[in-house]
């Protein structure tokens, strides 16, 4: 029995966001996600990574080539539909991006719950609850964002994701600007999320390799405006790709100054 990709581009262009939605990011982008996978896509910072999730997700449509979320084709799904498919992909923006600072931590992981639902937020804390209990912010969940570390915000987000249990979720380069202790709690709490929801299907940006090496499954590149997809980690690990070779390197100065391009 086969089952349609919870995502599919087909020889799509990704666009830039805002002013830029016209300009060619990433070309020629053909992907398949399924249900249940673990990609790690790297690129270099400032490359279109978060466009490709933006893109992947169906927030932004790509500039040419073909898009399908579960199976459909994203500009025949009437807007009802679309909204129903996103609702099934959860986000989480590089740095927590996307937080409301007058809210409460507590308050802005009710916010998707009370809008998608119509109810109060009193309807959600029992919910709410039970995701700051998972992702360990219990303490922190009568602050605001301005009150709380930097490096909080994006589990924060996370948080606010995993509320309306999605399907897939798509979390770009999660390791940005973390300190260590929260580096390592995301490398402990993604894996053990990968294995506790085994059909949680899971897409992560990165500048980095290294961390993520074993526990990934399917990885990816963006380089010189290209997708490139490069199979299991042992098939990374046997790359002779000099941008493959940097993230596995962790130098970045080990590059060319045309291999950023």
């Amino acid at each position: 029995m086969s089952f349609s990709p919870c995502i599919q581009l087909s020889n799509a262009t990704v666009g830039g966001s805002g002013l830029f939605q016209d300009s060619a990011r990433i070309e020629q982008v053909t992907w398949s996600v399924h249900a249940g996978e673990f990609w790690v896509i790297g690129a270099r910072p400032s490359v279109g990574k978060t466009d490709l999730l933006v893109t992947a997700a169906g927030l932004q449509k790509p500039i040419a080539g073909e898009h399908q979320l579960f199976g459909s084709r994203l500009e025949e799904l009437s807007e009802e539909e679309r909204e129903a498919s996103r609702l099934r992909i959860g986000v989480v923006f590089e740095n927590g991006g996307r937080l409301f600072n007058d809210l409460t931590v507590a308050e802005n992981l009710a916010l998707p719950v009370c809008y998608h639902r119509n109810c109060s937020a009193e309807e959600a804390s029992t919910e709410v609850a039970a995701v700051l209990e998972t992702t360990g912010l219990k303490r922190v969940a009568q602050f605001k964002p301005t009150e709380v570390s930097r490096s909080l915000h994006q589990r924060i987000a996370l948080a606010r994701a995993l509320i309306l249990k999605p399907e897939v979720l798509l979390i770009d380069n999660p390791l940005f600007n973390s300190d260590p202790f929260q580096t390592n709690w995301w490398l402990d709490f993604i894996p053990n999320l990968a294995v506790t929801h085994p059909n949680l299907t899971l897409v992560i940006t990165t500048t980095d390799f290294r961390p993520w090496l074993e526990h990934g499954r399917q990885f990816a590149i963006i380089h010189r405006q290209q997708w490139l997809v490069l199979g299991d980690r042992h098939q990374v690990k046997q790359s002779d790709h000099p941008l493959v070779q940097t993230m596995l390197a962790g130098r970045w100065d080990s590059l060319e100054t045309t291999d950023f391009i």
